[in-house]
């Protein structure tokens, strides 16, 4: 009689089954993770913002807070780019979010806002983010927030 050596059709065809349904459960919920993880980071870096716009205004009296992201960024050291957050952020894009700054106008400077959008709604994050000088948090379920937005603190 013949040994038989390695593994039947069957077997292998049941092996890729059982990891296929395996990974048809794991996949949705690390998705999930994700966009929780890039949510946590738009947070992070929305309050990055607001004490960087404070440090700002510390540093540039005269000019209040920042007139762009550009400026509180940088590598000069002073008015026109502070070095107080870093390029990424500076960018406007991070962890599948983009923030957006606009500064109240004036000289000085005493008021700005700041959103955080994801960049694929459902996919990068699915709530919209909003903060100004009053340094509150705000969320959107679904949508961009605004300052009438759920308080996040």
């Amino acid at each position: 009689m013949k040994k038989q050596q390695g593994f039947s059709l069957i077997e292998l065809l049941i092996v890729v089954a059982i990891i296929l349904i395996i990974a048809a459960i794991a996949i949705p919920n690390l998705l999930k993770a994700r966009i929780s993880a890039n949510e946590s980071s738009a947070v992070g870096s929305l309050r990055t913002l607001n004490t960087a716009n404070v440090q700002y205004s510390a540093q540039c009296p005269n000019l209040g807070f920042p007139a762009a992201l550009a400026n509180i960024g940088g590598v000069a050291g002073d008015c026109t780019g502070a070095g107080i957050i870093d390029s990424v952020l500076q960018s406007g894009t991070k962890s599948g979010y983009t923030f957006v700054y606009t500064n109240g106008g004036g000289a000085p400077v005493t008021t700005y806002t700041i959103t955080a959008n994801p960049i694929t709604a459902g996919v990068t994050g699915q709530r919209g983010f909003f903060t100004d000088q009053t340094g509150v948090l705000r969320y959107s379920p679904s949508g961009a927030a605004t300052n009438a937005s759920n308080s996040l603190q």
